[in-house]
Order: C-alpha cells, then sequence, then structure tokens
C-alpha cells in the first residue's frame, strides 16, 4: 500500500527527460508569451467557487489564492498561503485564522479576513456543485453567516456543527472551492442576487499569480501575469489553446508553433522517444477513468448487472494497447497513492461469468444501452473497445460522443444513462473519493449536496455509514482499515467501474523551464515558469 509519501515516488518514476528532435522549429514563441496546446472543453464555469472541471481547476488554481494549499513537497502537509497560521478551540469547533498582511488582489485592494469570509459564505450560498466539500462542516445557507465571519481586518474565525479535525478542514479548504475572490469587484458585478456568478464565470477577482484577460469557450483562454503577485518568471502572458487532436498539438509542439502540449496520448508519446528538443515532465495524479450506470434506468439497476459490466471489460487490453504511457489499471475509488487505496484488481475479461451474470439479472438474450464520452481522445477509442467487450455478452451499446463539458453537464443534469467520463480527487484526503461515491444524503432533485454518486442516482445507505464513520474515526490505522473495507465492499456492490488512474505528461520546449505538477489539477502551476 502506497502512502501519500509514496505518491510522489511514484511521480519520480516518471523524470523529466529529454529527447532527440524528429522535426526542425518552424517558428518561435514570443519570449514573453507561453503558449500552450490543450483540451478546453471540459470547461463550463471559471468561477473558482462552480467550476468543478479538472482544467477549470488548473486554471482557477493560478488566478486564486487559498487560505493553505497542499505541498508540493509532501501532501501529508498543507502550507499557508492567505493564513500565515491558525488554531484550534479547546472546543474542537471553533478554528481562528489569521490572515497575512500585506497580499493584494490583481485590482490593488488589500485582501482582508472579510473577503475570505465572503468567499466562503459566498461558495455556501450558492451551492453550486463544489459546496459539498465545505458543507459538509455544518454551514447551510441561513447559519453561515454566523458561523463564518471575520472578527477585525486580520483575523477569521471558522465554526463547525461537529467537533472536527482541523487536519481534515484544512485539507478541505485548500480545495479549490476555498478560493479567496475580491467582495468589492464581486458584489459591484453582482445581478439579480446571483453573487456575481454570471460575471465570474468569465471574469477573474483574485490575488493568484494570474489574471484572466478572455476565455472563449472550445476556443482559447488568456491570462496576463497579476502585478501585485509574487510571480518568480519572466512572462507577460499565457495563451492556452483549444487544439482537440492529440496529433496536432504533436505536431504543434515538434514545430515550435506552441511551447508545451498538455494532452498527448500514449501514440504521440512514443513518437517521442528519441528526440532531444522535447522535454517530458509526467506525474501520477489522483484521477479515475469509470463508467457510471444512471440508477434511474430500471434496466440498470440489478446489482449482478452491474457485476457483468465489470466482468466484460478487457481492463488490461485497454492499458497496454491504448493507455500504456498514461494510465494504469485501478478499480478502486480511492486513488493509488491516498492513504488507505485498495490496489487489488480483482475484475478482469471473463465473457461467460459476465454472460451468467447478466442472465442473473434478467436479461438473457442481452439489452441496449446508450454510452455518452468525450469525444477527444483517447476516449472514443476507449469507448469503442468497451463497445466490443460489452457486444460480446449481449449488450449492444449506442456510442454518444460529444465534448467534455456537454458529457459533464449531462451528468449533473442526471440525463445520461451510461457514462464514461473521468473523476479527479478534490483533496488529499481519503474522505475527498469515499464522500463524492458514498455520501449521498438527499437523492431528490435539488439537495443542498449533490456528489458524483447523486448524478447517477445512486445511494446505499450502508456505504453513507461506512463512510462517515471512516471519516471521522480519529485512530489512523484503524481509519485506512475502515476505508479498505469500504472500498471492497463498494467495489462489488455499485453501479461504477472503475477502470484506471491516470498520470499527467507535460511535453515543452527545451527553453520553458518552472513547471510544476500537482497530484490533483487545481496544483499544476505556472507561477514559477520562465522562458530562457
Amino acid at each position: 500500500m502506497l502512502s501519500r509519501r509514496h505518491f510522489l515516488a511514484l511521480s519520480a518514476a516518471f523524470p523529466t527527460v529529454s529527447y532527440l528532435s524528429m522535426t526542425p522549429a518552424l517558428a518561435a514563441t514570443p519570449k514573453d508569451i507561453l503558449v500552450i496546446a490543450q483540451q478546453l472543453d471540459n470547461m463550463t464555469s471559471l468561477d473558482p467557487h462552480e467550476s468543478f472541471e479538472a482544467v477549470g481547476s488548473e486554471i482557477c488554481g493560478n488566478m486564486y489564492q487559498q487560505l493553505v494549499i497542499p505541498s508540493y513537497g509532501d501532501p501529508d502537509v498543507v502550507d499557508p498561503q492567505v493564513a500565515e497560521s491558525w488554531t484550534a478551540g479547546e472546543d474542537g469547533k471553533t478554528f481562528t485564522f489569521k490572515i497575512a498582511s500585506g497580499l493584494k488582489f490583481s485590482s490593488g485592494g488589500d485582501l482582508t479576513a472579510a473577503d475570505c469570509a465572503y468567499s466562503l459564505q459566498r461558495c455556501i450560498a450558492m451551492n453550486k456543485s463544489p459546496a459539498f466539500i465545505i458543507s459538509q462542516f455544518g454551514w447551510t445557507a441561513e447559519n453561515v453567516a454566523d458561523k463564518i465571519r471575520a472578527t477585525d481586518p486580520t483575523t477569521l474565525v471558522l465554526e463547525t456543527a461537529e467537533p472536527t479535525s482541523v487536519s481534515f478542514l484544512l485539507y478541505c479548504l485548500s480545495a479549490n472551492v476555498g478560493s479567496i475572490v475580491e467582495k468589492a469587484v464581486v458584489e459591484a458585478n453582482a445581478v439579480d442576487g446571483d453573487w456575481g456568478n454570471a460575471w465570474l464565470q468569465k471574469n477573474s477577482a483574485g490575488s493568484g499569480n494570474f489574471v484572466l484577460q478572455v476565455w472563449r469557450p472550445s476556443d482559447s483562454v488568456s491570462m496576463q501575469v497579476n502585478p501585485n503577485s509574487g510571480y518568480k518568471g519572466n512572462l507577460k502572458r499565457i495563451i492556452l489553446r483549444h487544439i482537440a487532436d492529440p496529433s496536432s498539438q504533436l505536431l504543434m509542439v515538434q514545430n515550435g508553433d506552441v511551447d508545451i502540449a498538455r494532452n498527448l496520448t500514449s501514440e504521440q508519446l512514443r513518437t517521442l522517444q528519441g528526440n532531444a528538443d522535447i522535454k517530458l515532465e509526467r506525474k501520477a495524479t489522483a484521477s479515475l477513468m469509470l463508467i457510471s450506470l444512471n440508477q434511474s434506468h430500471e434496466k440498470l439497476q440489478n446489482p449482478k448487472l452491474w457485476e457483468a459490466f465489470k466482468w466484460a471489460i478487457d481492463y488490461e487490453g485497454i492499458q497496454k494497447n491504448i493507455l500504456p504511457m498514461t494510465h494504469e489499471v485501478h478499480q478502486s475509488i480511492i486513488p493509488n497513492g491516498m492513504p488507505g487505496a485498495l490496489t487489488e484488481n480483482p475484475f478482469q475479461k471473463d465473457v461467460a461469468k459476465a454472460k451468467a451474470l447478466l442472465a442473473e439479472a434478467g436479461f438473457p438474450d442481452g439489452l441496449e444501452i446508450t454510452m455518452d464520452h468525450y469525444s477527444a481522445q483517447p476516449y472514443p477509442d476507449i469507448a469503442q473497445t468497451i463497445q466490443a467487450n460489452l457486444a460480446e455478452i449481449g449488450v449492444k451499446v449506442n456510442l454518444l460522443s460529444t465534448e467534455n463539458r456537454q458529457v459533464l453537464t449531462k451528468m449533473r443534469a442526471r440525463e445520461h444513462e451510461v457514462a464514461l467520463s473521468a473523476w479527479g480527487t478534490d483533496y488529499f484526503d481519503t474522505n475527498s473519493n469515499a464522500e463524492v461515491f458514498c455520501i449521498n444524503k438527499d437523492n431528490g432533485d435539488n439537495p443542498a449536496s449533490k456528489p458524483f454518486a447523486w448524478r447517477s442516482h445512486f445511494k446505499n445507505d450502508e456505504f453513507m455509514a461506512m463512510a462517515i464513520a471512516a471519516r471521522d474515526e480519529q485512530d489512523p490505522a484503524k481509519r485506512i482499515e475502515m476505508y479498505l473495507e469500504l472500498q471492497k465492499a463498494f467495489m462489488h456492490n455499485s453501479p461504477f467501474v472503475v477502470m484506471m488512474q491516470g498520470s499527467t505528461t507535460v511535453a515543452m520546449q527545451p527553453d520553458v523551464q518552472g513547471v510544476r505538477l500537482g497530484v490533483i489539477s487545481s496544483m499544476h502551476s505556472y507561477a514559477e515558469v520562465s522562458k530562457v
């Protein structure tokens, strides 16, 4: 079992390497502008209290700061950022944060405890997708003004409903949803009580290293350096171009048309072997690729059918033939490298067993389903393989390929039948994934919390009780055992087919230095990037 420290060691197994260029540079980007080719189609908002996709979280992570952030050197630790120190009261429910002085927003305005209180209150009041990460501490739209308050310009007080481990609270606050926005600017752009949400979707009001200039969905994002930040590089601007095709990304980085390519698949990465003019940096990430079966459809409700799907998939074949340099087979909801992650992979392709389970589920003659999936590679290739695997047991799969954000929007509206998608961990504690898959307290259409399981109408009271008990367990060894027990039960009794765990790779020009990759998407940082 890997610890969180071992997660970093796993990442180190993919060092930065250099290879000989196969194509001479035909163009060059300006020395003070970093140009990135990246799939940008999964973003629905750049409001940090609404954004809940990997790329959006990454961009927000470069524009905003939180009270605390995960340490790049050791994710067991959270480092101070906006808060320079914190203390926990004797009751275990009162937490006082001292806000660092001298911090400024991109507007030039001072960052104070009032901005911090407003930001967390705003998150709870809007109740967008990521709000559950902090609403679990008992904060509601009705009580948040009293429970989260600034007592002076440098003091923030948080009161939780129940005694809470300070380390767990800090992990949650380090998530992107804990971003601090400038109260005056956001309030000035609020319309009809929307907390400035419509405006902040395509504007920024943060204290991070970069400021949003423009976001054109499925086209580009442009950010300029925040002159009031501590940016350490020599750039003036970052331009992210939406290039959906990894092959096109490869040609662009080889030709010098872009500085960085972010979504190369194993097919393209293989071609860079022996290329000394392209640097690669790879890091294992806490991200999962999985299939979700929506329980609002009666034909998908039998646990035997869930098991049939899990025994029909050729995990090893997909990994070896499509994803050898980007993913590893992983079948648990807790990513490898997190404390208590189950590393066993019990499922493998077994057509006879899957057929028998399908018959037991009441479908001896098979059935027909529709599966949504992302249109960008490698998902189409994976979806076609799954389609062929399920056809062998009598399941006809109709594939529906759309942009990433369209799949996510459909899932958030609970309108999918079956979906092939991805899920990234929000903060570096095991509860992050256990909560979203297991703790669904209200399966109605408009609950206070909408975790990942809610999207597929899945609610299991036994799993919820197990996850809550593990979350609140104070004995670290016992907590790990409880999570292992939960994962084993969930693996065999849920409508989620967890398939792979990913890594992220950056292919870049040799003059690019200082890119930092994190184990979660919001930690991917350009704060120290220079072009030399």
